[in-house]
Parts: C-alpha cells; sequence; structure tokens
C-alpha cells in the first residue's frame, strides 16, 4: 500500500517481480553514484538488480520507492536480520540528486522506521562519506549517533611497488612455514566450507566496532554456500586466498577481493581473517600479496582497488599501507535508537 506524504510524496514498496520499480530504482542509484562517489563505483545495475531478486540469507528487506509528483526520485533498502542482530535494521537511502532538499529522503526515512517498529527492531543503522555532508546533516537532524569512523583507501595498481611488493613476500613466507596457500575463484570447495564459515563468524568479533551495537553473525555452511549464490545473482567475480595449517589441515586465514559485472577496472577488497591461534605468522600480509597477484592474473582491466577498515584496525591499516594503499576519504557509522 502507498503511503502519501506531504508536497505530492509517495513512498511504495516494491519486491522482485516488479520490473518498472527495479528499472527506475536503477537509475537514481546510477544518477546519485556520479554525483557522490565518482571515484569509487560501488554502483552496478546488477548488484543493485540481484540485491531485490535474491537477498542475502538471514536478511529479508523492504525495498521503498519514492514518488514525487508522479515521478520516481528515491529508493530506499530496509535490512531486517532475520539469524543474528534481530533487534537492528540498516538502511540504505538514495535520492536523485535533482531532487533534493525536498523532503523526499525525509519521507522515505520515516515510513522506514515505520516498518523497522513494526519488525520490532530497536535500532537503525546506516553508512555515509564525510565527503557528503548532506547525509552527515541529516543523520545529525535525526539524531543519529556516530558510532564507528571508517577510512576508505584505495591502491592505484599502475604505481605498485614490485621490489617492494617482493620485500613483503619474501618476509611473510619466512615467517609462514608450516601453511600453504589455497587460491579458489567464485565458490568455496566444499571440503573447507566449516573453516570459511568460522571465520566469516569470527569478523565483527575481532574488528574494532567501537559504539556500534552489531553481535557477531552466526554462519555455517549453508549459509556460506546461500551468500555464495546470492553473490552469484549479483554479477560478482571473487577471488579468494586462504591459508591451511599444514598439521590441521584447516584454513585458518582467508581473504577475498570482490569485481562488479559491469566494472571491470575496479575491485573491492572485502574480509581479511586470520585465526587467533594463528596470528604472528604475517599470514594477512601473505594472503593479501597472494590474492592479489590471483586478482591480477585472472582481471588485467582492473586498475584501482577500495577497501574500508575501522579507523582503529591499527594492525589491518599497517597492513594496506604496506601494499600501497591510501586514505581516500572517511565514512561513519551512524545508529539510532527507535
Amino acid at each position: 500500500m502507498a503511503q502519501a506524504a506531504d508536497m505530492g510524496i509517495t513512498i511504495t514498496p516494491f519486491g522482485p517481480a516488479d520490473d518498472q520499480a527495479i528499472d527506475a530504482a536503477v537509475r537514481i542509484e546510477a544518477a546519485a553514484a556520479a554525483v557522490d562517489l565518482p571515484d569509487f563505483p560501488l554502483f552496478c545495475p546488477q548488484r543493485l538488480i540481484g540485491s531485490v531478486r535474491h537477498p542475502m540469507p538471514g536478511d529479508a528487506p523492504v525495498h521503498l520507492l519514492a514518488h514525487l509528483d508522479g515521478e520516481a526520485v528515491g529508493v530506499l533498502k530496509l535490512e531486517l536480520p532475520q539469524l543474528d542482530n534481530t533487534e537492528n535494521a540498516a538502511i540504505e537511502l538514495t535520492v536523485h540528486p535533482a531532487a533534493r532538499r525536498r523532503g523526499v529522503g525525509r519521507a522515505l526515512f520515516d515510513r522506514a522506521t515505520e516498518l523497522a517498529r513494526e519488525h520490532r527492531r530497536k535500532r537503525l543503522t546506516a553508512l555515509t562519506p564525510d565527503t557528503a555532508p548532506a547525509g552527515t546533516a541529516f543523520a545529525q537532524m535525526l539524531g543519529a549517533d556516530s558510532v564507528l569512523a571508517d577510512v576508505r583507501r584505495r591502491l592505484d595498481i599502475d604505481r605498485l611497488d614490485p621490489a617492494a611488493l617482493a620485500r613483503l613476500q619474501a618476509e611473510a613466507q619466512g615467517r609462514a612455514a608450516g601453511y600453504q596457500v589455497v587460491l579458489w575463484r567464485g565458490h568455496t570447495p566444499e571440503e573447507d566450507l566449516a573453516d570459511i564459515a568460522y571465520l566469516e563468524g569470527r569478523l565483527v568479533a575481532d574488528a574494532p566496532m567501537g559504539d556500534l551495537a552489531w553481535e557477531p553473525e552466526r554462519y555455517d555452511a549453508e549459509r556460506v554456500r546461500a551468500a555464495e549464490i546470492a553473490l552469484d545473482a549479483r554479477g560478482r567475480r571473487q577471488y579468494h586466498t586462504g591459508i591451511r595449517h599444514q598439521a590441521s589441515g584447516r584454513l585458518v586465514a582467508w581473504t577475498v577481493l570482490d569485481v562488479a559485472a559491469t566494472v571491470d577496472w575496479h575491485a573491492l577488497q572485502q574480509i581479511t581473517i586470520v585465526d587467533p591461534e594463528h596470528r604472528g605468522h604475517r599470514l594477512g600480509l601473505l594472503a593479501k600479496l597472494e590474492n592479489l597477484r590471483y586478482l591480477r592474473d585472472h582481471e588485467p582491466a582492473v586498475r584501482v582497488i577500495n577497501t574500508f577498515n575501522a579507523a582503529a584496525n591499527d594492525h589491518m591499516i599497517t597492513i594496506n599501507e604496506q601494499l600501497g594503499f591510501r586514505v581516500a576519504d572517511r565514512w561513519t557509522n551512524w545508529q539510532l535508537t527507535i
């Protein structure tokens, strides 16, 4: 059911079968990305379409489209975790640049808040770049708290120093006796699913989370596989490097690089994690070096890699800066009790 608002704004939910609404959402997101993040191509049409038609396991998202005087100008995704963090909801809100400051964002937010309360959620979270002051001002106006600072770093492939990388590789390999590098693309081999589930589930427990009220997510082999299938629907091409402890046969470190379906020159550094029992052997550095080489062997068009770290994550930041990542901008995680 559509909800009328002031100034000719209507808010309407849409789902996987609503091709017209999905097309409108793609147009809105593309227009906003071109203005807000021209150097950071997060937007990919297939990613958006896939996320509507094939949600990640453990999520039951609601998608809202805003019309202003009959024209689609805003889109909101409300993530509703079902397996963990069931008191939380996450918001991704976008308004077409030509329709901003006309109440569209507020109308979308108000409807999303109503829905979150209907689903018994107590907190809303969102992420905004500090280079977009309107997003910061909007969050502050709503009374949201800044709970975690993130930093985006960028690696320009053309500026890599091969000699420096070779020195880092030799150092990491010298500390990693008894460990074996394992490479794969796309889906995780069946025999390694349990280890990957364990490592995935450690991410929130191990990374700095500031005051963000987000509990560790519970992963098993089934959830890992379902997430991979959902990423297939988004057209994501994923490159993995794991580090196997030879004595136990377990994967004890893991990193992922991700390339979108429609932007072949850009990759996103996803998770990098090492089992606490196996730290101190340069396994994180070794995994990243091997995965960088693996990606370049298969994706020669990639020129830029972006990654996010909590500003307080000194260890991972040190590794990234050794590889050549440099600060691009800063982002804020917001949290609002409703």
